[in-house]
């Protein structure tokens, strides 16, 4: 069922087919929209610039010039009127070029009426007129960035535009800059943020698995399925799948994953038809796709799909002005999860060795360095010492030892970090294997806390 539409919305229909525009106005009114219809761009702009509209669904081709060009018309005139536009069956580059110049969404003809009245709805919320809908969610349970550098107020600004449009979005940016939390901010601040946000890791799946688990299988279809299953697809339909390190995924899965974009359908495993789905695709790596396509690595048609509007996220290392509100946060969230009496705070060295430090492991890293300060710290003021900050070439040789020389007989060449977390490790290994691996005896004969062995573990690759 659709949601209501109170009947004072105006929509602005554009169509030389007769047929198309009573199938729209029909349609339309029916969901309560009064409407007004225009055969040709000179007359859609003359009705735009004389009346005030909610929506518009044009044609891609007029006879007198482009749907597009009546999208940037009406971007110009009124940004937060939500455009449509109709393209010609399988015309993916169409539809493209619609969404880079600003359309809202696009329906293919022939018109699939369900699709139309979703796709309208979505617009409604879009323009305020959905009075039905759920509240937006308060700050408090919605993601949110952390900072007020320039590079933050950029960045929350052109996820405030990317949210009004129904466009595939792909986020660059290094590893642990935040690529995820963009993509939950996109879908929370546009018309889905009712629907569900799916998010999945490319490089985690399985290669023999890949298709079941973006578009499900019914019962039946291989030994042990039992009961029909969706997938990905269908979990995220109404709402957002976001695809992380798509730049993992394999060939062969690139493949379906572009007719399914493309065709807005995916077929479960063992299924003879197709089932329609409505899912905004939001995908991101820190990897370069266009390093990837050249390398015949990632499918060019599939790359173009995805990347029509390219979103970056900034490292930390250029907005180290956010540091300290970034550490607030984290250690006020260290707080909650360790039960701490007191919240965690940072010495005035502490943090000044933060806002020096390079970073290449981004937020990620900062909230490995803050977790790991705490569980060493001996009172709640963290000093420098606790950070322990080094280089990532140190980080490599504590991590994969056997790469950089034996861990006996060090050299000169070889820096004090290192050594220091070697020792550590055999001072650990030996007391795990004195104490037949029981972790609580372990600590306790090191002379440590149950929490900081198992932190020491974990950080040593030794879990």
């Amino acid at each position: 069922m659709n949601a209501a539409v109170p009947t004072n919305a105006h929509a602005l229909i554009v169509d030389d087919e007769s047929d198309i525009r009573e199938l729209l106005e029909i349609t339309l009114s029916r969901m309560g929209i009064t409407t007004v219809a225009a055969d040709s761009l000179a007359t859609a702009q003359r009705l735009f610039d004389a009346q005030t509209f909610d929506l518009c669904l044009t044609d891609m081709r007029l006879p007198d010039g482009e749907g597009i060009e009546l999208v940037r018309h009406i971007n110009d005139r009124a940004p937060n009127c939500p455009v449509a536009v109709i393209t010609a069956y399988g015309s993916a580059e169409s539809a493209v070029a619609s969404l880079k110049a600003g359309a809202f969404d696009f329906v293919s003809k022939p018109v699939d009426v369900a699709r139309l009245r979703s796709l309208v709805d979505q617009a409604l919320k879009l323009a305020g007129l959905d009075h039905d809908a759920p509240p937006h969610p308060s700050l408090d349970t919605s993601p949110r960035l952390v900072g007020q550098t320039q590079a933050m107020a950029d960045l929350r600004h052109t996820i405030g535009k990317l949210s009004r449009s129904q466009a595939p979005v792909y986020i660059t940016g290094e590893s642990g800059t935040g690529k995820e939390l963009v993509a939950r901010m996109i879908h929370a601040e546009g018309p889905r943020e009712n629907g569900a946000f799916v998010p999945v890791n490319c490089g985690a799946i399985p290669d023999a698995l890949m298709e079941t688990e973006f578009f499900g299988y019914i019962r039946g279809a291989f030994t042990g399925a039992l009961r029909d299953t969706p997938g990905l697809f269908a979990r995220a339909d109404g709402g957002t799948l976001f695809l992380d390190e798509i730049a993992d995924m394999p060939l062969a899965m690139q493949v379906k994953l572009l007719r399914a974009i493309q065709e807005r359908s995916i077929r479960p495993v063992g299924a003879t038809m197709e089932t329609p789905v409505d899912v905004r695709i939001v995908s991101a790596s820190h990897r370069d796709l266009s390093v990837e396509v050249a390398r015949g690595r990632f499918r060019e048609d599939l790359y173009y799909r995805l990347n029509v509007i390219e979103l970056k996220v900034p490292p930390l290392r250029d907005r180290a002005d956010d540091i300290p509100a970034l550490a607030e946060r984290i250690l006020a969230g260290l707080q909650r999860k360790m039960r701490l009496n007191r919240a965690p705070r940072l010495s005035r060295d502490a943090m000044t060795a933060l806002k020096n430090y390079d970073f290449p492991g981004n937020i990620r890293e900062l909230e490995n360095i803050l977790e790991r300060a705490v569980t060493l710290a001996e009172s709640h003021v963290i000093e420098r010492d606790y950070l322990r900050l080094y280089s990532p070439l140190a980080q490599a040789a504590v991590d994969h030892p056997s790469e950089y020389g034996p861990v006996d007989g060090f050299d000169e060449s070889t820096d004090l970090e290192s050594q220091l977390e070697a020792i550590e490790r055999e001072r650990i290994q030996s007391a795990l294997e004195a104490c037949r691996y029981n972790k609580t005896k372990a600590a306790q004969r090191l002379g440590i806390t149950f929490r900081a062995l198992r932190y020491r573990l974990a950080k040593l690759g030794m879990d």
